[in-house]
């Protein structure tokens, strides 16, 4: 099986930010994950990211919130558009 895409989504903002999406169905899970998908999600202003999560390999899961590099615990597909989206939602200037 190749890959095979899942979703993938861009909106630029009104404030010029970036919100990009994309996830892969993948054969083999990206090491050192166990699920069957590659991702990466990211919120970019001024060139700066805000918010990013993604599964590098030899990194896995992790997040990168306010200039930090987190751990992130991936469940679904659904979930991580969730969390993508909940993280850009607080970081917004309202």
């Amino acid at each position: 099986m190749k890959a095979q895409l899942v979703t993938r989504f861009k909106n630029i903002t009104g404030d010029g930010g970036v919100i990009e999406l994309v996830v892969w169905r993948v054969p083999e899970p990206v090491p050192p994950t166990t699920h069957g998908f590659k991702y990466r999600a990211a919120y970019v202003v001024g060139g700066v990211r805000v918010v990013g999560f993604d599964n590098e390999r030899g990194k896995g899961d992790h997040c990168h919130l306010d200039g930090r590099e987190l751990p992130y615990t991936f469940t679904s597909v659904q979930q991580l558009v969730e969390d993508f989206i909940a993280a850009v939602d607080a970081r917004r200037s309202p």
